[in-house]
């Protein structure tokens, strides 16, 4: 058994909340940037100071309004400035918010707010007071829904003007580091979403132990622009980590507007997931092939990866240093200013990203961070550090965690950052652990140098017909990152060979259709039937076909007329794939692929 941890670098204090960290960070430095919001083409600063009076009024109108201490508080929003001051006036008040994807359906609605017990909830749009409304009367215990578009929280803060601020105080004490901090919901890609109770100590001592682990990112001269949904912990956990190391913060919710917002706010880190630095690379790729310099970006993009593995290996030869001037001279000085121009680290989760995207980044002055944890772990428990990071590898454990590999190489996981149980379910809780160690359900292996290597999950391996054991995403990852894949999902399971599923990039498929001389207006449907859109893809499948034996290969493919979403519940609110949901309502798909394989392989055989 493999087992690697980092012991913790500063003692836990148990009397300590989330709030305090707040509280800690205004009294240190109230005259601190902590957050930037849009106005027009700029940026309004608000000092940690100004934050803190923000939540400390909200948090009177909470109290105002009958909201007790232990209250659950819904908040169905976008990323903004907003989900912030809710999130930390709730605790405040001695209350936490249960965060409610906004994509989320009336009845994933309805099933969230009534099994956390929520007492009240916030919602962003009228769209998103609709789909609660639609429920409301089915949730008894639901006093309130405040409504930010309709001024909700200066409302909030002119009903509480009444209340003092030792009564504040006081609540915000209450809380210690046993207690509940929030309740996060899976995103149910196995199953029923489960509410993961996370606590005060779990945000707490994994912010202060990472403020100390990864200075270099994380401290009072930092920024980051953070478009990862809030609701997920991932950005959650982030957010609280900024406020608590005086990181300056701006949100974008809206992704369409991404470019012109990191061009202006300037951040030095960014977190995202692999899709993103997927089609940030595919779109400059194609953005520089229609204005007629596809080869000049291609070539560079070949000298940067060569030139980064050779800095991995320890020596870059002076030709292809001289080349690597030229390059970033040509190509990644200009991705660099896309980014903002100051953006020297980003952090990544949620799937693999692939090794020659990474040494790409590397190569254009953004060294991206490859990390790993759920949910149930307060979003990272490993994670690569800028001193050693090992492209291919998702990290060595963070201070106070640890890691081991069981037999059957499931990863098991234990340290400041896991979670206690899942609410209200004290079965799915203690199959969850075994000794203490949380099963992940991911496989993996840890290399001599104590990285965690993922190669896939436990459930998710097909056994083919002949018997071989395939994981999907060896496969599925390098599949993806062509610029026309948008989604993939390998099967095979007691099928005669491995097939995929293959949906295409309704964003990149106009400009790449143009580029090859196509009708660039087609639809997904119509593109999916074009010879050289299977040629494509055929290629991309070749190229991961490489990694695996003949056995474990992607014989067979099908292109979908249509993409998986979260409103067809084939996709979770992050972007990854329900598989069980996919094998389900595509079964008809995966039956006809294997038929006409079958039958093109009897037509070959005469």
């Amino acid at each position: 058994m493999q087992q690697t941890e980092m012991r913790v670098l500063t003692e836990a204090d148990p009397n300590l909340n989330v709030a305090d960290l707040l509280a800690q960070r205004a009294d240190r430095t109230p005259d601190l940037v902590l957050f930037q919001v849009p106005e027009g083409a700029l940026w309004r600063p608000i000092t940690a100071r100004a934050f803190r009076d923000q939540v400390v009024a909200i948090a009177k109108g909470l109290i105002a309004s009958g909201i007790e201490p232990g209250d659950r508080i819904g908040l169905l929003s976008s990323t903004r400035y907003e989900w912030s001051l809710v999130d930390f006036a709730a605790w405040y008040a001695g209350a936490f918010v249960v965060p409610v994807y906004e994509t989320s359906s009336p009845h994933q609605v309805k099933h969230i707010l009534e099994d956390s017990g929520a007492s009240a909830i916030v919602v962003e749009t009228a769209e998103h007071y609709s789909r609660v409304d639609e429920v409301w009367p089915d949730l008894p215990k639901v006093q309130h829904v405040w409504q930010l578009h309709l001024d909700a929280l200066d409302k909030l803060v002119e009903a509480g003007r009444g209340v003092p601020d030792e009564e504040v105080e006081r609540r915000r004490r209450l809380a210690v580091e046993s207690d509940i901090a929030t309740i996060i919901y899976t995103a149910g890609t196995t199953g029923k979403p489960k509410g993961c109770v996370l606590t005060h100590g779990n945000f707490v001592e994994l912010t202060r132990n990472t403020t100390l682990e990864i200075p270099e990112i994380v401290n009072d001269r930092a920024a980051t622009l953070l478009f990862v949904t809030l609701a997920h912990v991932f950005a959650r956990f982030i957010s609280v980590l900024s406020v608590s190391a005086g990181v300056r913060v701006g949100h974008q919710g809206d992704t369409s507007r991404l470019v012109p917002a990191l061009g202006s706010f300037k951040p030095t880190f960014l977190l995202a997931v692999p899709r993103v630095f997927e089609k940030v690379y595919n779109s400059a790729e194609q953005t520089a092939e229609s204005g007629g310099r596809g080869a000049a970006f291609r070539w560079a993009a070949d000298v940067g990866v060569r030139w980064s593995e050779a800095r991995t290996a320890g020596r870059v030869p002076l030709p292809l240093a001289v080349q690597y001037r030229v390059a970033d001279a040509l190509v990644f000085r200009r991705l660099r200013a896309v980014l903002g121009g100051d953006c020297r680290w980003a952090v990544s989760g949620s799937a693999p990203l692939g090794k020659r995207l990474n040494h790409f980044y590397r190569a254009i002055g953004v060294t991206i961070l490859e990390g790993y944890g759920l949910t149930e772990t307060t979003a990272p428990i490993t994670v690569n550090r800028p001193r050693d990071a090992k492209i291919g590898t998702v990290g060595v454990p963070l201070p106070g965690s640890a890691v081991r590999i069981a037999d059957g190489g499931e990863i098991e996981l234990r340290g400041i950052g896991v979670f206690p149980g899942y609410h209200d379910d004290a079965t799915a809780t203690a199959a969850a652990f075994d000794d203490g160690w949380f099963r992940t359900g991911d496989i993996g292996s840890i290399d001599d140098d104590g990285h965690l290597m993922i190669t896939g999950r436990k459930k998710e391996i097909i056994v083919t017909a002949g018997g071989k054991n395939v994981s999907p995403a060896e496969l599925e990852d390098p599949i993806r990152a062509d610029p026309i894949v948008s989604q993939v999902v390998v099967v095979g399971d007691q099928r005669p060979f491995i097939a995929a599923l293959i949906t295409l990039d309704a964003e990149m498929l106009p400009a790449w259709l143009k580029n090859k001389g196509e009708e660039g207006g087609l639809s997904v449907a119509e593109a999916a039937k074009l010879p050289a859109v299977r040629a494509e893809i055929q290629k991309a499948i070749d190229a991961a076909n490489t990694h695996v034996s003949r056995a474990e290969g992607v014989r067979a493919f099908r292109v979908l007329a249509d993409d998986f979403t979260e409103k067809s519940g084939e996709l979770t609110p992050k972007m990854s794939i329900k598989r069980h949901v996919i094998l389900e309502k595509r079964a008809g798909e995966i039956d006809a692929l294997y038929a006409e394989a079958k039958k093109e392989h009897a037509s070959t055989a005469r």
